[in-house]
């Protein structure tokens, strides 16, 4: 089952890749928007391969349900919207899908693993998103609705991992009220 569900998500992540479209770029534009490419599926690999070495099973289902969430959402919005590119290269502009796969795979990161991990994911990721912007492929509202989509579905879906949960019941401040608490150590 978890190796059915490992062969899915590499599939479907190297098929979003051969879907990239191809066009007359030069110099550092060129660059750039092959490095946004590539990167774009760096955070979602990461997360993927770091549940896998903590064997976190809930972990790649949470991940999993916020991948699946994100490209259902940007291909339904891309299909209903239909914005031009700036390259009019065709009318599949908005949402930005690069964008919103890196900002699910940094936020899950984020969300599950804290922010000394997340940080540097968030970092990659506006990368991402400038690219796409810099390579006249999205305008910057694509971008931040594809942001907004992919950290949308990871915090909809990721709760934080902790090795030991402990759970009490306690009166808030002597007032006679009572609440949860929840301590976890990373």
């Amino acid at each position: 089952m978890k190796q059915s569900i490992l062969g899915i998500l590499m599939l479907f992540f190297l098929s979003l890749g051969l879907n990239a479209q191809e066009l007359e770029v030069t110099g550092s534009r060129k660059a750039v928007r092959t490095s946004g490419d590539v990167l774009a599926f760096v955070t979602p690999v990461a997360s993927l391969a770091t549940t896998l070495a903590m064997q976190d099973w809930q972990g790649l289902k949470q991940g999993a349900l916020a991948g699946v969430t994100t490209i259902g959402v940007t291909y339904a919005l891309k299909y209903i919207v239909k914005k031009e590119r700036p390259d009019h290269s065709d009318r599949h502009s908005f949402p930005s899908m690069h964008t919103s796969v890196s900002f699910t795979g940094a936020a899950f990161i984020q969300r599950r693993y804290g922010w000394k991990w997340g940080v540097p994911a968030y970092l990659l990721s506006t990368y991402v998103g400038w690219s796409r912007v810099y390579s006249k492929k999205h305008d910057w509202w694509d971008v931040t609705a594809g942001a907004a989509i992919g950290a949308g579905s990871a915090y909809l879906f990721t709760r934080p991992f902790a090795k030991k949960h402990s759970l009490t019941i306690s009166p808030v401040a002597g007032n006679g009220h009572y609440g949860v608490y929840a301590s976890m150590n990373f």
